[in-house]
């Protein structure tokens, strides 16, 4: 059987196509635009409770998967700080945290359990697989949230599972 040039160029296009390009990442990733160290904590609902988890140390300009793979609940909560100038991105949520790397199941008596309490902000990924939260300078007013804290300008999708 003898096939066109046609046909052989779209099957080594397709061919080319699946050797070079990348599968598509399902994941929490946390982007910090600032030039400054950021520290941050995630909070979520797992099988067998509330869940929080910190710190990830994130440098100005890069990002950091909170965790890998397709997400699992519906709802994520962050708490950042900026490690150089003091601020924080927060939200109306309370969770527990360390002052150390820490998971934490539970988020009631936090300071009764030698925790300390701090406030989540809530992010609703709907049926995304994956998510992008980008902590920026520009504050944006939230219901709860510290007035004089920098909390994201700009939380998205991630492109890749659009």
């Amino acid at each position: 059987m003898r096939v066109g040039p046609s046909v052989a160029a779209v099957c080594l296009a397709m061919a080319a196509s699946a050797v070079f390009s990348t599968p598509a990442r399902a994941d929490f990733r946390v982007c910090n635009a600032t030039q400054g160290l950021v520290g941050v904590a995630i909070g979520y609902r797992a099988a067998d409770g509330w869940k929080s988890e910190g710190w990830w140390h994130i440098e100005g300009s890069t990002c950091k998967t909170l965790i890998e793979g397709a997400l699992s609940s519906r709802f994520y909560y962050l708490y950042a700080e900026d490690s150089e100038r003091g601020g924080r991105w927060d939200g109306p949520i309370n969770m527990c945290v360390t002052d150390k790397e820490f998971n934490i199941s539970g988020v009631s008596e936090c300071l009764a359990r030698g925790y300390q309490r701090a406030g989540f902000r809530e992010y609703d990924t709907g049926e995304q697989a994956s998510w992008m939260v980008q902590l920026t300078d520009e504050p944006t007013p939230l219901p709860g949230a510290t007035p004089t804290s920098p909390i994201t300008g700009a939380d998205q999708t991630d492109e890749s599972e659009q």
